[in-house]
């Protein structure tokens, strides 16, 4: 059973969180307020710790990977302190930003082997829908953060280089935490921890990189909201749920819910709103970039709707099928064998061949359900039906489930001795030592489906009166009888 409901650790941590990011954002910039920072991020990564080795995770390098991208995240920090307030260098670029970039790609892969083991790589719709995601934000960051920070020129070839490799960072942890929301199944509150964390991580640093571009950096508030990023990864870590993040999701039968789609039409909709936008505030036109990118989310749509149309034909075809076949034994239903009835009539007239057809019920199934369960009478009946089906093979009939213990048999072909024949020839496979009693009527040219059944049943009902176990055939309907087919001969 699946853990569920917020537990106290967890609860304690992001209460906690939340406090220690109000003070962030109320005390000035100095040594406490950076102790709280230090506090809260490193307490995250030993609540990660903590909770890999409470609740002993079924995929737990998924989560030593996560407290490792946060770590990185400190390991930045604590850097960017020392070459700023102990060595007094310029901390951008410097060795902070290998353990600041070195964090997205430890968070990704911690993300990927979540959705690795949520789906064992099998969501086709799930990696396009992240893709479409992906290319759409991707591109506006590469129109307002990539592209600025590789054009300034005021800043040397290191330091643009590292300053566009962030959105580039940010763009890669997108991609896999899309990808992880994009997996089926329960959304536990783990996971929705989890991904709240990916999120405020994402908008906290996009924010930071666009008003840096401008020389600011976001102060205080942008502190607050890493700090709760933080405490969401921890939390998410604690709580007992974590254990089920890698649980096989089953698929849902929803092809897209609507949250879904208007998403996908959302970031489908980017490219040219990247246009509309450079238009408007007069920026100079990315014209490859927009048009790459319009390209690769077309084919990415029609990719996707390739997908659901082989869905919709899938599932229509297995609707026929279920509208055709009986769920209990497998043979075709009742609905089904009166259309086929009618087909063979029509047949049966242009070809002037005979047609018989046969009803067959199970001889005092109702004590034999009351004797034994109606779970054994159900495999009296799938045992049955797979016994006569394997002895009619090859002689062109057609078992069909009438209705409770009731069969017929629809025999195109064969005249009524012939057919009748045919049906005694079951009674040597009937399972379990049961026996049943059958009526046979052949068809006489001009009855429609119905008077044909109706002749076999009372044929059926004959043979019960007389003692059942036994086949009897149908007298001929008043009228004329079609004559048996000619055979030609030959002359030489």
């Amino acid at each position: 059973m699946r853990p569920t409901g917020p537990r106290s650790p967890a609860r304690l941590l992001l209460a906690a969180g939340a406090v220690a990011a109000l003070v962030c954002a109320l005390l000035p910039l100095g040594a406490l307020r950076d102790g709280v920072y230090a506090l809260v991020c490193w307490g995250s990564v030993a609540a990660v710790v903590v909770g890999i080795r409470r609740n002993r995770p079924r995929e737990p390098a998924a989560w030593w990977l996560v407290a490792a991208g946060v770590a990185s995240w400190g390991l930045g920090d604590l850097t960017w302190d020392v070459v700023a307030d102990v060595l007094h260098g310029d901390p951008f670029p410097s060795a902070a930003d290998v353990f600041y970039l070195l964090a997205y790609p430890l968070l990704a892969a911690g993300l990927w082997r979540f959705v690795r083991a949520r789906t064992d790589g099998r969501d086709r719709d799930g990696l396009i829908d992240s893709a479409v995601f992906t290319v759409g934000v991707g591109l506006l960051m590469w129109v307002f953060l990539v592209q600025p920070a590789l054009g300034d020129t005021g800043a040397t070839p290191l330091a643009r280089v590292v300053a566009a490799a962030y959105p580039v960072g940010d763009v890669l942890l997108l991609a896999l935490l899309v990808r992880l929301l994009t997996t089926g199944g329960a959304r536990d509150t783990a996971f929705r921890l989890l991904a709240a964390a990916g999120a405020l991580s994402l908008l906290a640093d996009s924010a930071f990189q666009l008003l840096s571009l401008d020389g600011g950096d976001g102060g205080r508030l942008l502190d607050a909201v890493w700090l709760v990023a933080y405490t969401c990864y921890g939390a998410a870590a604690l709580h007992p749920s974590m254990r089920c993040m890698t649980d096989r999701q089953p698929r849902t039968g929803v092809i897209v819910g609507r949250a879904r789609l208007v998403a996908l039409t959302a970031a489908s909709l980017l490219s040219p709103a990247t246009q509309v936008l450079q238009l408007a505030l007069g920026l100079r036109l990315t014209g490859w970039a927009v048009a790459l990118s319009s390209v690769a989310l077309f084919l990415l749509v029609v990719w996707r709707m390739s997908g659901l149309v082989a869905h919709l034909q899938q599932q229509a075809a297995q609707l026929a099928a279920l509208a055709r076949t009986d769920t209990l034994t497998g043979l075709a239903n009742r609905r089904s064998g009166d259309a086929e009835l009618a087909r063979m009539q029509v047949r049966a007239r242009q070809d002037g061949t005979p047609l018989s057809l046969a009803v067959l019920d199970l001889d005092r199934f109702k004590v034999f359900n009351d004797t034994f369960g109606h779970q054994a009478g159900d495999r009296l009946l799938t045992e049955a039906a797979a016994a006569w089906k394997r002895r009619l093979r090859g002689t062109g009939a057609l078992l069909v489930r009438w209705g409770g213990e009731e069969f017929t048999v629809l025999l195109p072909g064969h005249d009524l001795e012939d057919a009748a024949a045919l049906v005694e020839q079951l009674s040597a496979v009937t399972p379990a030592g049961q026996t049943f009693s059958a009526g046979v009527a052949r068809w006489d040219g001009e009855e429609d489906p119905a008077e044909l059944t109706a002749r076999a049943d009372r044929a059926l009902y004959r043979a019960k009166a007389a003692g059942r176990s036994r086949v009897l055939t149908a007298a001929a309907p008043p009228g004329p009888r079609p004559p048996d087919p000619v055979v030609p001969t030959t002359t030489a």
